[in-house]
């Protein structure tokens, strides 16, 4: 499988993990929009939210429940963050690993433009 994201939770390409658990890993963003950038993935292989099943509603409540414990961790939580998940070319989405990116350390504005 050639998902970059895929090769990252296998240990292939290198990432400053901020948190890892058997379902979810956490790391930082390598191109960051904000003070504080990180994404939030599955472990497993999932293309874009349209492919999610009801059976994958355990881990993307994880996904939720992570990008608030490392929030927290960081220091933005208390200030506020902006999460996002885009799905498909015109949502912004050019991993096609579902992720979300969590954002903090500055004023967000809306819309995002």
């Amino acid at each position: 499988m050639d998902c970059i994201f895929c090769k990252l939770v296998n240990g292939d390409i290198p990432a400053t993990l901020l948190y890892e658990d058997d379902d979810v890993i956490a790391f930082e963003d390598i191109m960051p929009a904000a003070p504080s950038h990180f994404l939030v993935i599955p472990k497993r292989h999932i293309s874009t939210l349209n492919d999610l099943t009801d059976e994958d509603a355990p881990v993307v409540g994880k996904l939720q429940i992570i990008a608030a414990k490392v929030a927290k961790q960081k220091g933005i939580s208390e200030a506020g963050y902006r999460v996002v998940m885009n799905c498909n070319e015109m949502g912004g989405q050019t991993v096609y690993h579902i992720h979300m990116h969590v954002l903090g350390g500055r004023s967000m504005t809306w819309p995002p433009g």
